[in-house]
């Protein structure tokens, strides 16, 4: 037992020396990443805005780089369908018309309506044949008594004669009602027919919703300039193409700025929190050597104190005096790891002081009150700019605002006027054709250049240092970003092939 009582205790020490400060470090690893994946950006824009290159095709130069077996920027001619579909990029894919209708008192011998397949025209297919297309039925019948009839798509020819595609029998008031993946062709005239025999009860109301393939010979990521658009995205009502060529324009500038810009701000603002506290860490650390504790307890007491930000540092300096390191030496250290204006200052008023032969409790208060000043003076700056930062993100908000209504309803009413392609002349003015995706790229890069500009300059303002300034040109970008992609890149302003809709008869015959 005794030798239990007498066992030695482990002394721990923890040695915590001061780490090299790797900020710069970090900053230029984000930066040059940051750069690299920009400039790709901005490379991907360029050759597709026709800004540098102009193939003799008319195709985006990188989709002539990434296809070189299907397309030749040499060749003055356009691509063809074949050319295209050689493409894993332009391949086309199908959109869904759709025909709504509903009958009323549907009796022998029935109903029926044509329709027509839209499809790519034969000149533009060239050798290849066309996609194939299928025909989707979803309907639904009431009567007054269950009975049955039949469901069918019908071809019929230019002799007038018919053939029956697809039939099958169904019962009204049934949940079983419609037909699925029935074969056509493009550019060819069928109906639908309900028939109901003479022994049946009538249908009181037969409603039905015709699904078709459609084609336009138009990639589906490009539009009808030949320009890339990217796929289409749905948000909600939105109708979104987040790759579209001028996107990357912005893409790239916001990821040269921002991501940098947000790691120094952050940096930043750990300093900021440190310098808020160090007036009180000087001050208390005065009052506790004027209650005749020494420096190293002083420090160690504080050392379990809130100071926030400045509680590593704090513990760094308790266990540097611990190990018999200077006061002043553990300061000189403590204001390189934070390598501020207002640490050094206070710091070499304390080194000064005391060399000579202040006493230590009044330097500390003095440095404290000098740093507490400081920080107030730098409070008011901030407040004081405070008004010309909105000011300068008011205009810029209203800026954008404008341009966006001019892309939404001035552009596109001027389009309108004169969609025949030649110019018009309206009294003694003269309006040529307009292009409007043209004009939404020219104000998207205006918006762009102003949200760099404005964002710096309120940065700068701000607090003196162009990484600040950046951040405020980062978040105009996105707000620029989210502005042109949720209303002026609508899918009729940047020129994406609409549907013409599904030709049909209005009204109904009856079947034969």
């Amino acid at each position: 037992m005794a030798r239990k009582d007498r066992k030695k205790k482990k002394i721990k020490v923890r040695l915590e020396l001061p780490k090299d400060d790797k900020t710069e470090t970090n900053f230029s690893i984000i930066l040059a990443v940051c750069m690299m994946l920009g400039m790709g950006c901005m490379g991907f824009w360029i050759t597709n805005a026709d800004l540098v290159f102009e193939p003799m095709n008319e195709m985006p130069m990188f989709l002539n780089l990434a296809c070189p077996d299907s397309f030749d920027p040499n060749i003055p001619v356009p691509p063809t369908y074949a050319d295209n579909e050689s493409c894993f990029l332009t391949k086309e894919s199908p959109s869904v018309e759709t025909w709504s209708e509903e009958w009323e008192k549907v009796g022998s011998p029935g109903a029926a309506a044509f329709f027509v397949v839209p499809g790519i025209e034969q000149q533009r297919l060239g050798s290849l044949p066309h996609p194939p297309q299928f025909v989707d039925v979803e309907c639904v019948s009431e009567a007054d008594n269950s009975g049955t009839f039949t469901l069918s798509i019908v071809e019929r020819a230019y002799d007038m004669t018919t053939t029956v595609l697809y039939s099958e029998g169904h019962v009204s008031n049934s949940e079983d009602c419609g037909l699925e993946n029935v074969p056509v062709e493009a550019n060819k005239q069928y109906e639908i027919w309900v028939e109901v025999a003479p022994d049946q009860p009538p249908i009181r109301t037969f409603e039905f919703t015709l699904n078709v393939d459609a084609y336009d010979g138009i990639p589906e990521n490009m539009n009808n300039k030949s320009l890339w658009i990217g796929p289409k995205v749905p948000i909600g009502p939105f109708s979104l193409h987040p790759t579209i060529f001028v996107n990357f324009f912005g893409l790239g500038l916001l990821i040269m700025v921002f991501p940098p810009a947000l790691y120094s701000d952050a940096q930043a603002r750990k300093i900021k929190a440190i310098e808020d506290k160090f007036p009180d860490f000087l001050r208390d650390l005065a009052e506790y050597w004027k209650g005749g504790l020494s420096m190293v307890v002083s420090v160690r007491t504080l050392a379990s104190s809130e100071y926030g930000a400045l509680n590593n540092d704090i513990q760094k300096m308790s266990d540097q005096l611990s190990w018999g390191i200077p006061f002043g030496d553990v300061m000189r250290m403590f204001a390189g790891r934070v390598n501020t204006p207002l640490v050094h200052r206070a710091v070499s008023l304390i080194d000064e002081a005391n060399k000579a032969g202040g006493k230590i409790s009044d330097i500390l208060v003095t440095a404290a009150n000098d740093s507490r000043e400081i920080k107030f003076l730098e409070g008011e700056r901030v407040r004081a700019i405070a008004s010309y930062i909105s000011v300068i993100w008011v205009s810029y908000l209203v800026f954008m605002g404008v341009i966006v209504v001019l892309s939404k309803v001035f552009i596109p009413a001027i389009a309108n006027s004169n969609s025949g392609g030649e110019s018009e002349s309206i009294g003694n003015m003269q309006i040529n054709a307009v292009d409007p995706l043209f004009f939404l790229v020219v104000f998207f890069y205006g918006v762009s250049a102003q949200a760099v500009g404005n964002g710096a300059m309120a940065g700068l303002m701000a607090t003196g240092r162009l990484a600040n300034g950046m951040k405020h040109s980062g978040f105009m970008l996105i707000l620029a970003l989210l502005a042109f992609n949720f209303v002026a890149f609508s899918p009729d302003l940047i020129g994406v092939p609409m549907a013409e809709g599904l030709v049909h008869s209005i009204g109904r015959v009856a079947p034969g």
